[in-house]
């Protein structure tokens, strides 16, 4: 079966062929604006027909809208991954979400805790670094203990100067103490992010009696990764756990 796989976030769409062993294959970034998804798939994607994408989105509606009539056109079936309170791992025991209402917990979120617990490793702190800052807690069996949700570094540096445009939205090195406004409002954003990391590293650790393996994705994970403590990077995790919740959804 030919079948692709695609994560598509409120910063980047990327998408992946879902191998024969069940894993993604490479995995590519595409571009994200509305005008541009179409000739970007059907450069990206072979050109025989696909018989199956599945896709994880958590988009505005009207670039969900896009990547679907995009995929319509190559696709013989698009099937929509969905956060479920409990989902089975053959092998690893169940993902037990905190959430009381699954659809409010993204399915990006959902799908990087089946994608951690699925290493078989232990517990893990889930960081994801895109638009937004999100850290998720799962335990080595399986139970998501919740997370939080913050701007990301770049969402403040754009916010910022979005109130106050002579506060300039690119540039500057993280330091301890700065000496320009470039470096404060680089150390400022940064240091935000990674202190609300660290502390729901020690957060993690209090709860399960041991510090949690660090994961991190997105986008702007790259720029915090050396500052934290191990971090590991998993930049294909969502689309490690939509792999496999592709193999085991049933069409509809």
């Amino acid at each position: 079966m030919n079948a692709w796989l695609f994560d598509l976030g409120n910063t980047r769409l990327k998408c992946a062929p879902l191998r024969a062993d069940g894993r993604p294959g490479p995995a590519l970034a595409l571009p994200h604006r509305e005008e541009d998804i179409t000739a970007a798939l059907a450069q990206a994607l072979p050109s025989e027909r696909i018989d199956v994408a599945y896709l994880a989105s958590v988009a505005h509606p009207a670039q969900r809208m896009a990547v679907l009539q995009a995929l319509s056109a190559r696709c013989a079936r698009i099937s929509i991954a969905r956060t479920q309170t409990r989902f089975a791992l053959p092998g690893f025991g169940a993902v037990r979400i905190a959430y009381a209402d699954p659809h409010k917990l993204g399915a990006d979120r959902f799908l990087a805790l089946l994608g951690a617990h699925a290493q078989g490793q232990g517990a893990a702190l889930i960081c994801g670094v895109g638009t937004a800052l999100t850290i998720d807690l799962i335990d080595a069996h399986g139970q998501h203990h919740g997370g939080l949700i913050a701007p990301s570094p770049t969402l403040m540096r754009e916010a910022l100067h979005a109130r106050a445009p002579q506060l300039p939205e690119l540039g500057g090195e993280r330091m301890a103490f700065a000496a320009d406004t470039e470096d404060a409002l680089a150390s400022g954003c940064d240091g935000a992010a990674l202190a609300l990391i660290e502390r729901s590293l020690l957060a993690g650790k209090l709860k399960l009696g041991a510090v949690p393996r660090l994961l991190l994705h997105g986008g702007g994970s790259d720029a915090l990764a050396a500052a934290l403590p191990t971090p590991i990077a998993s930049p294909t995790l969502v689309l490690e756990g939509l792999a496999i919740w592709a193999g085991v959804e049933t069409p509809r």
